[in-house]
């Protein structure tokens, strides 16, 4: 056993928790969970930080069980947000509980024989199985609705801060998560549960329904929400959410939100999405500082995240598309891209159209960059580039006379034209 809560402070990943919480971990294996909200069929980055904890966990010893909430996902939390959300049917639940599964299982060790191997729990199972009066019975009668109304996230609803107020469904919300804690307890031997700082309060409910109910002690520990420097959400682009899904992300996309962090960010970053040791990261911190537009931390943080979630081979191949663009490539990297990711290198650079037939006998690279695309105005200065030898396609210098064919495809679909270092075309063959 290691010390998972110094381990998770020199990282800055400690928010708050119960008093003897580390010195209760230090002397005890223990079982502890984090809940993950199935309210998409992915995970995004944001939940990143709650699975390496799990890990960062398990990697000191203990025994991690990652709860998939399929029932609680029905009522919906109430932290954090200024209005009622959507509640999800049962069917759309069960398809986002089972992609939710999926990956968790990539950054947790669930097959070992070891004996702090991963659980994975969905507490539908035993909430099914509850009537409403076995609950407010058994439950209910365990919490006052003072302990209850005193928690920020009810205060903040009933408050000023919000014109709708809170309906009963997320009132409950607290006593829902609370009773998971109570039945991992008594099921799991579950000591302790994790969770972002706004999860404080649904977390000490269940703390005090051990307390009260089982005559138990238990434990807690929330991490700070990550934030960037410049105050916009973390996990957020102009496009929406960065998912952990590679059909709904692409490891490119991905691996790109990594390289575009900021300097100040990096430097927070490297401690809490990697696994790299405290000497190791302050040297890279150290070499960073030093020749900061190498960008040293963005791409190493960028590696190990994408490796880490979507594989070595994805990360690889998002790193040569990423060279693409920068002149360090060749056509057989290009050729090796598929279809998405090139959407994505070459995301918002203008494009036509051109059939099957055009590529049969060979297009001609005159009427390719004039006539079939208006890449270039006339076929005049077509030629005037030619012979300035600036044209390119798919990265590889030609002159006139070439034809293109059904050789020069990308993903079946795709060719590339270009003109100097950055003005970029491609056509589509529909």
């Amino acid at each position: 056993m290691t010390n998972f809560v110094a381990e998770l402070r020199w990282r800055g990943l400690v928010h708050d928790s119960i008093p003897d919480t580390e010195e209760y971990l230090n002397k005890n294996k223990t079982t502890g969970y984090i809940g993950f909200d199935p309210t998409a069929d992915s995970l995004h980055i944001g939940s990143l930080v709650p699975i390496l904890v799990l890990k960062h966990f398990q990697n000191a010893g203990h025994k991690p069980i990652a709860l998939v909430g399929g029932a609680t996902g029905m009522v919906g939390d109430p932290s954090g947000k200024s209005a009622e959300r959507n509640l999800l049917d049962e069917a759309t639940l069960n398809k986002n509980v089972a992609g939710v599964k999926e990956q968790l299982d990539r950054f947790l060790d669930f097959n070992s024989e070891k004996e702090n191997k991963a659980i994975l729990v969905n507490n539908y199972d035993w909430m099914k199985e509850i009537s409403i009066i076995e609950f407010v019975r058994d439950i209910g009668k365990h919490l006052t609705v003072n302990y209850m109304m005193a928690k920020d996230s009810v205060k903040k609803r009933l408050g000023s801060e919000s014109q709708e107020g809170m309906s009963f469904t997320e009132f409950t919300y607290q006593l829902f998560q609370g009773y998971d804690f109570l039945h991992l307890y008594e099921n799991f031997d579950c000591k302790i549960q994790m969770g972002g700082s706004d999860q404080w309060g649904n977390i000490t409910t269940g703390t005090e329904l051990i307390r009260r109910k089982a005559q138990g002690k238990a434990y807690a520990l929330t991490v700070p929400l990550i934030t960037k420097a410049d105050g916009t959400k973390f996990g957020k682009t102009e496009g929406g959410n960065i998912w952990l899904d590679a059909n709904k992300t692409s490891p490119y996309k991905f691996y790109q939100y990594w390289l575009n962090t900021t300097d100040t960010d990096a430097e927070k970053y490297i401690k809490i999405f990697t696994f790299l040791n405290q000497e190791t990261i302050e040297a890279l911190i150290k070499e960073h500082q030093e020749t900061p537009h190498l960008r040293l931390l963005q791409k190493r943080i960028g590696e190990e995240v994408t490796t880490m979630t979507h594989g070595k081979e994805a990360y690889d191949n998002a790193l040569k598309a990423s060279q693409i663009l920068f002149g360090k490539s060749t056509s057989d990297d290009l050729k090796s891209l598929d279809e998405q990711t090139f959407l994505d290198v070459f995301e918002g650079v203008p494009q036509a159209e051109i059939t099957p037939l055009d590529l049969e006998a060979g297009l001609d690279i005159i009427a390719a960059l004039n006539e079939k695309s208006g890449f270039l105005k006339s076929n005049g200065e077509v030629r005037r580039a030619l012979k300035e030898n600036s044209i390119s396609v798919n990265k590889v210098k030609i002159q006139e006379g070439y034809s293109i064919t059904a050789n020069d495809l990308i993903a079946n679909k795709y060719v590339l034209l270009q003109r100097g270092k950055k003005k970029y075309f491609f056509l589509k063959v529909v």
